[in-house]
């Protein structure tokens, strides 16, 4: 058997006993040449058990030297014998019975515990045949033969005790034990795993000035470090060339790797993969690292991926892929999740973000550059030897660490090349970077360039790098189409490259160092032949083409820009640049015939142009986008010319221009940014005619009076700007029939009213206009009320969860026809209305009700299932009446809230829900009055009229609704849609959406039930969805305890005055005597209670139960204290 021991028996160990079991494989005072250094006695295991695991050994990549007959023997080991322990980093040492008969053995095993205690060499003790204690105390068959050795020859006296102590201090180590030889290939297997584990803590070469590694690798030890640590977890890591990805994943291996049974650096993937047989020496890397294999040859991929499943998947390893830039390579090297044991976790770096989008990975880090002080950190440990710059370095170097922008790799190759160079030379290299990136950088980082599928993703490349740095994305999108380079899937894979970024506002950008080696890829083509490059940027390279007219077919783009007055060209220059797409100028004036620019063009932006007009011998026809900025036209052309394929017309700041063109000519023109034009006066009528814009932007357009009418035909406009416009002082209401626009601003306009058909817009999203600015969600009760006579003053706002208004006001006592029908829009934005009439004619009158009627019928036409539906406008408002075919029912009740909590409320709560029972013949059984604490009025129908009663002593604080409906079965939902609360005699009506109980607060409430006072005419009515009939409605009007301890009243305690309201289904005005009903009967008082919703009309005062007054009821812990609806849903016959 074999076994790992630690002698119980030791008391106290020597230091060299609790070995650090870290090899110190950095030691400056040894260099290691030998893994393992094999010490045994020739004559007992030569042939057998050291022959078999040094082979084991040898086989598992272990470098071994094992003492053998090759090195002439003696009493004392040579010096190349002690040269060799000093420079293993494990020694072995295999104790069998007659190892101490040797001299030579002895004298080695004080050379290697001498190395174990100076410079930290580990020991692994192997007793084969043998027991430790034997050797520890010399005893038994081993005892026997040290006393041989001692009585052989002669021995020095001083050395005997040393050896002792040796053998005692060697065996009292944790190491194996071999008893039985018939299980040595176990033994040695694990001796094999235990020597391969301590030489894998070796760890990767990291940096000689790690600066800013720390945080970043802890960052991503905490993404691995989840609560999923069981699972097989890949992490990716995305950045640019140069930025640090590999540096990163080296210390987090280094970190983190010795926790795993195994471990695996890959390291450039992109690179080895490209060889002969690369993929299968990637395959075999991983089975030699992590399983310490060297005969298993793996002749294709396909094979490859088999034994790397069979041989991992019981393994918990650390694989780290360095570079990885095709699927196929992740495909070969890590196919599943299934190849891997349990814990397992693989990091992939890689400057292209498809290879870990979606579920390839669990996580994703993306790479950020170095920040300010990092980087001149960084930078001066390589220019200076030292963490920050010399003094009279110190400004030249903040040029230089500017210039890098964070990246790692310029910052130490820019570092390490002006290292100990005077300033004059940091400045002259400068001045070359801005013209020449540095070599060693540019290889790096075109590496990526290189990677691109083809030629239009490198094309657009460039042409980002040179001319649409800062530009909105999708009107590059625009042009490069134009240009026929498919640039929608172009730059979404320059972005997963590394290559390209967006922000946040659509703009494209670019790392510097990125720009300068695309320029760079231009200017190699032809270094000294200016004429022959695709693209043209640099300010004396163009000015030398266009002066001496050298320009040819080569040219595809062109940028110059000019100090005002400068140097005029002659459009002769252009003639010969059949091929120019793209042309930027500013401040630049030409002179001759346009007819030599190119057909090709599409893209013309030129900041100050200098004409009055477009020339007519200048072919537009191509045009994508024309960007004339800060020109002088007056008007924009004088013959126009077809032009399909301009998306883009931009003419802002144009000073002089007093009227747009014919828009007729443009049928795809998608934006018009007419931006501080101040003698615009006119906009054609035409602009009608852009059936495809998104967006028009007349900005500080101060002398336009108005919009002509066809602008609001535009169903494709998405966004329209008028701020600054002075002069327009009104929108007309056919602005509804711009049916996509999303955002309307207009501030510092003459325009006073919103117009009321804008809360009919189904697309508004962001609205700046006449002081509202924000979302339509969260400015339209605000502008609601501008329409409104600030009658009520319940009109301060209280904010909700959804950010709406809670409550609304509107005096519709003077209203237009146009507020009326806006009511169903307005209702989509906020939680409740408050609606104010000038008489009780008016309150009932057929307009308010069809508005309030089809705010909710019209929102519910989706719902509607086969059910026929009627809705009937009664004085209650809405009452729905359903019929529906002969199928299964489902009866539910509803009770809500409104008010505050209190006692009274709680116990009444608590009663129906224990009392209820549904069935389908005689009706739902709840509560009647409980004197003084609530009074009850309800109706068979879909709402409930009744006079606010006088309770002297008490004040109402709480009213309770209790609705009982029948739906369709299928039907899952309680129905409740609005509840209205009707003044009629206050001639008030408010309405409260569904949403109003759980955002409603307290004083929210209040404010409601304070409107009503007593002797007001109230209606309380349910709007319910088309496929609910109601079949009763109960309304409990709740009351606060006494004001005076003494409960003084005009009446006596068991008597409560109600004023008479003359309604069917309203009380009676008469003296009520309450008697006390038996505590313990209470089913019989749910059987006084059934009078209450089973009488359709009579007297209040018929209608009362008397329930006892101190019934005890069980009260809910965890009730919410705010407010609370309960649904009760059952089957018909079924009982609470």
């Amino acid at each position: 058997m074999s076994e790992e021991f630690f002698d119980p028996d030791m008391n106290t160990l020597p230091p060299w006993k609790e070995q650090d079991t870290t090899p110190d494989f950095d030691s400056p005072d040894s260099r290691r040449q030998y893994d393992v250094f094999l010490s045994f006695r020739g004559e007992d295991t030569r042939a057998s058990f050291t022959s078999h695991l040094s082979s084991s050994l040898q086989n598992s990549g272990i470098i071994v030297f094992k003492d053998d007959h090759s090195l002439q023997r003696g009493r004392h080991i040579s010096k190349s014998l002690q040269k060799a322990i000093e420079e293993s980093q494990i020694s072995v040492v295999v104790f069998s019975k007659n190892y101490a008969n040797s001299h030579w053995c002895l004298q080695e095993l004080v050379k290697i515990m001498e190395c174990n205690r100076t410079i930290g060499q580990v020991v692994l003790p192997v007793f084969y045949d043998v027991d430790p204690s034997e050797v520890r105390h010399q005893t038994g068959e081993f005892g026997k033969a040290f006393q041989n050795a001692l009585n052989g020859l002669k021995v020095n006296e001083f050395m005997v005790p040393k050896w002792r102590e040796t053998l005692r201090h060697a065996a009292s180590l944790a190491g194996f034990v071999v008893l039985n030889s018939r299980n040595e290939s176990e033994a040695i297997k694990g001796i094999v795993q235990k020597v391969a584990h301590l030489l894998d803590k070796t760890d990767l070469f990291i940096a000689d000035h790690p600066v800013g590694v720390e945080s970043r690798v802890l960052d991503m030890i905490q993404l691995l470090d989840t609560p999923l640590s069981n699972d097989v977890l890949l992490l990716g890591m995305w950045g640019m060339g140069g930025i640090g990805k590999t540096t990163i994943a080296k210390s987090i291996y280094n970190k983190v790797g010795r926790n795993f049974e195994g471990r695996c650096f890959l390291a450039n993937i992109r690179e080895v993969w490209e060889q002969d047989v690369g993929p299968m020496n990637l395959q075999e890397c991983i089975l030699y690292d992590i399983c310490k294999e060297t005969t298993t040859k793996i002749h294709n991929i396909e094979s490859g991926k088999y034994v790397l499943m069979e041989r991992l998947c019981h393994k918990r390893v650390l694989l780290v892929l360095d570079d990885v830039n095709k699927l196929d390579q992740l495909k070969a090297l890590c196919g599943s999740r299934k190849w891997f044991g349990s814990g397992s976790r693989i990091i992939i770096t890689t400057r292209d973000k498809q290879i870990i989008k979606g579920n390839r990975v669990n996580q994703d880090y993306i790479m950020r550059e170095m920040n300010a002080n990092e980087s001149v950190e960084l930078f001066s440990w390589h220019a200076f030897k030292k963490a920050t710059p010399r003094e009279d370095f110190a400004e030249i170097s903040k040029n230089v660490v500017e210039y890098c922008r964070g990246l790692p790799l310029a910052l130490e190759v820019l570092g390490s090349y002006l290292f100990d160079r005077p300033v004059s030379e940091w400045e002259c290299v400068l001045e070359k970077l801005k013209r020449i990136p540095n070599d060693q950088v540019q290889r790096k980082l075109k590496i990526s360039y290189d990677g691109l599928n083809d030629d239009t993703e490198r094309d657009i490349f460039l042409d980002i790098a040179i001319f649409f740095i800062g530009m909105d994305r999708s009107d590059v999108v625009h042009i490069l189409n134009g240009c026929g380079l498919f640039a929608e899937i172009g730059i979404s894979v320059l972005v997963e490259k590394s290559l390209v970024t967006v922000d946040n506002k659509n703009k494209l950008g670019m790392h510097d160092l990125l720009r300068d080696m695309g320029r760079e890829i231009v200017r190699e083509i032809a270094p000294k032949e200016l004429e022959k490059r695709s693209r043209l940027w640099f300010h004396e390279d163009v000015l030398d083409v266009l002066s001496d007219q050298t320009g040819t077919q080569a040219v595809e783009g062109l940028v110059l820009q000019l100090t005002p007055n400068a140097k005029c060209f002659s459009t002769k220059a252009f003639e010969n640049m059949k091929k120019l797409r793209l042309l930027q100028l500013s401040g630049v004036r030409l002179d001759g015939d346009f007819k030599y620019l190119s057909r090709r063009l599409r893209w013309l932006y030129w900041n100050g142009f200098p004409l009055t007009c477009i020339p007519s011998d200048f072919d537009q026809r191509n045009l994508v986008s024309i960007e004339l900025e800060n020109s002088k036209i007056k008007l924009v052309w004088n013959e126009m010319q077809r032009m399909e394929n301009l998306k883009i017309l931009n003419l802002s700041h144009s000073h002089y221009l007093r009227q747009t063109p014919d828009f007729s000519n443009m049928p795809n023109l998608e934006k018009l940014i007419l931006k501080d034009c101040p003698r615009l006066s006119e906009i054609s009528h035409t602009i009608g005619h852009l059936h495809k814009v998104l967006l028009i932007n007349l900005k500080d357009c101060i002398s336009l009076c108005n919009l002509p009418r066809t602008i609001y035909t535009l169903k494709s406009l998405k966004n329209l700007i008028l701020s600054g416009c002075l002069k327009i002082d009104k929108l007309e209401e056919d602005i509804e029939q711009m049916e996509s626009l999303t955002t309307l601003i207009a501030d510092n306009t003459a325009i006073t009213e919103v117009p009321f058909s804008l809360a009919r817009s189904k697309s508004i999203g962001y609205i700046s206009l006449c002081g509202f600015k924000g979302s339509a969600r969260e400015v339209f009760p605000s502008i609601i009320q501008s329409w409104m006579s600030p009658i009520d003053k319940l009109s301060s706002l209280v904010q909700t969860p959804a950010g709406m208004s809670s409550l609304v006001c509107l005096d519709v006592s003077t209203s237009s026809s146009h507020i009326l029908s806006s009511i169903p829009e307005v209702l989509t934005k906020i939680l409740s209305l408050s609606v104010e009439c000038g008489s009780e004619l008016q309150l009932s009158r057929d307009s308010i009700l069809d508005a309030l009627s089809a705010a909710k019928s019209k929102e519910l036409e989706s719902t509607a299932t086969t059910s026929q539906v009627t809705i009937v406008k009664t004085s209650s408002l809405i009452e729905c009446q359903v019929h529906i075919s002969a199928t299964k029912k489902s009866l539910k009740s509803l009770l809500f809230r409104m008010g505050m909590n209190c006692h009274a409320a709680d116990v009444l709560k608590e009663s129906i829900l224990q009392n209820m029972t549904v069935n389908a013949l005689d009706g739902c059984l709840i509560p009647g009055d409980n004197y003084p604490n609530w009074l009850t009025f309800n109706s068979e129908s879909s709402s409930v009229i009744f006079t606010v009663p006088q309770v002297k002593g008490y004040n109402l604080k709480t009213m309770m609704c209790f609705v009982y409906s029948s739906s369709p079965d299928n039907i899952t939902s309680d129905g409740l849609n609005n509840v209205l609360v009707i003044n009629h005699t206050k001639t008030t009506i408010k309405l409260f959406k569904k949403e109003a109980f759980s955002s409603f607060k307290n004083e929210d409430w209040q404010r409601v039930l304070s409107n009503m006072e007593p002797g007001n005419k109230v209606e309380i009515a349910v709007v319910f969805g088309n496929n609910f009939i109601v079949l009763k409605t109960a309304v409990y009007l709740i009351y606060d305890e006494p004001i005076d301890e003494k409960h003084e009243q005009c009446h006596s305690p068991d008597e409560i005055f109600v004023v008479d309201s003359g309604d069917e289904n309203e009380s009676a005005a008469e003296r009520i005597s309450l008697q006390v009903e038996p505590a313990d009967d209470f089913k019989q008082n749910q059987e006084k209670s059934v009078g209450l919703v089973h009488s359709p009309s009579g007297s209040h005062a018929n209608n009362i139960r008397k329930e006892k007054k101190n019934r005890k009821i069980n009260k809910s812990k965890n009730r919410c204290c705010m407010c609370w609806i309960c649904i009760l849903s059952c089957a018909s016959g079924v009982q609470f």
